[in-house]
């Protein structure tokens, strides 16, 4: 069935977030959502900003557990579902918005088949009002069929978003052995103090030797060098033709994700008819703004624009310690502060290669790539089961929004879902 079309704004509580304006705002400091702490479905809630709210505006421009916040700007309608007990603020680029149950769904749905454009404001830059907001035509299902629908959606949300946490735990733990073994050094201090490296083999622990010496980089393993990263990597050089180059395995820096989060599908292909080449193991590191630290272990082959550097080792069987090694916040640091150029700035890539290091084995090299390679297999069985999940989810979100399809053949489609 099809369900009635209703103006969203006659079925929702909405409210927008507390101007920041530091000189005039009075009250208690408190931390606050901002427009860059949504993604959707999820908060980025590191390093939240204060502003100070007085008593009075607590209520206001406090989330309670189950609101929705929806982004006025900065891909208008971006939103998430506030899931925590504890509350918090929200800054006036955000709409709190309650009851909503699917709309969350319908938001996500609208933004992928670009319903949500002819609401927008704004000529270069695009915001999603309250008076817009309000004025959406929705095709508003029954509250019980709203929230089933939501709960069928969310089980899909719920086992993605698992995969990733489980992703994130198993890049800890490879960056974890990392720092312990190139950094720490607590194997070498281990067998200093006649002890056996926790958790580590005799052949693995026969690779690092038992004393640290000092080197102009402090103390180091004895028989380590100091070196710069070119003496482990190199950059990539071989090209592809344009022809081989898709939306799904094209790299530039816009589709590559800040903090360590990966790519996305690129939304456009260069002109060149040959173009910069990836392949499988490469780690490619967005040259532009350094600081938003964006790194990702190529899986497959494909294109990259020049602003996207390939490296590779120069040693077989190394690409997870060179992976680790630039995945570390001390490269991007070193990138930024050596970089060219104030508005815009880009890695320089000779700087880059005299990035300094102690310089183990490679045996060791090896032996630490053997050692996570397990956790990438799983992270990449992960990421192919969340690619299925979502377009699943995908598939059956406007089929259910719009009672194309009934609930309980839903609900057997996420049954035997991967």
């Amino acid at each position: 069935c099809k369900w009635p079309t209703v103006r969203l704004g006659d079925h929702i509580d909405s409210c927008l977030g507390k101007m920041l304006d530091q000189k005039k705002n009075k009250g208690t400091f408190h931390k606050y959502l901002g427009n860059s702490h949504v993604r959707w479905g999820v908060f980025d809630l590191k390093d939240l900003p204060e502003m100070r709210f007085e008593d009075a505006e607590h209520d206001r421009y406090s989330l309670k557990k189950g609101d929705l916040v929806i982004c006025e700007g900065g891909e208008p309608g971006r939103s998430a579902i506030w899931e925590c007990d504890e509350s918090i603020k929200i800054q006036k680029a955000l709409h709190r918005v309650r009851p909503h149950y699917s709309l969350f769904y319908w938001l996500l749905d609208a933004s992928k088949s670009s319903k949500l454009e002819p609401y927008f404001t704004g000529t270069t830059i695009k915001h999603l009002t309250g008076k817009a907001l309000a004025s959406l035509p929705i095709e508003l299902p029954p509250i019980d069929i709203q929230k089933n629908i939501a709960k069928v959606l969310k089980s899909l949300d719920d086992n993605i978003h698992l995969n990733t946490q489980t992703n994130q735990t198993l890049e800890e733990m490879a960056q974890a052995i990392f720092k312990s073994w190139f950094v720490d050094f607590d194997p070498v201090k281990a067998k200093m103090n006649g002890q056996q490296p926790v958790g580590m083999d005799d052949a693995t622990a026969a690779l690092f030797p038992d004393k640290l010496v000092d080197s102009e980089l402090g103390l180091i393993p004895e028989g380590w060098d100091v070196g710069t990263l070119g003496d482990v990597a190199q950059y990539c050089s071989s090209r592809i033709s344009i022809e081989d180059v898709s939306l799904e395995n094209y790299i530039s820096t816009e589709n590559m994700l800040a903090e360590k989060n990966g790519v996305t599908t690129a939304s456009k292909l260069p002109t060149a008819k040959m173009i910069a080449e990836y392949k499988t193991g490469d780690i490619l590191v967005s040259n532009i703004r350094p600081y938003f630290k964006k790194i990702w272990l190529a899986e497959g082959n494909g294109g990259r624009s020049n602003d996207v550097l390939g490296f590779e080792p120069k040693a077989a069987n190394t690409s997870l310690f060179l992976m680790n090694l630039l995945y570390q916040d001390s490269f991007f640091e070193y990138m930024t502060r050596t970089a060219k150029g104030a508005k815009m700035p880009r890695g320089d890539k000779t700087s880059i290669m005299n990035w300094e290091m102690p310089i183990s084995s490679v045996e060791l090299r090896e032996a630490f790539s053997t050692i996570v390679d397990k956790f990438y297999k799983l992270i990449n069985q992960n990421r192919a089961q969340n690619e299925s999940l979502e377009a699943l989810r995908d598939t059956l979100l406007p089929k259910l929004l719009s009672g194309e399809i009934e609930l309980d053949q839903a609900q057997d489609l996420t049954e035997v879902s991967p």
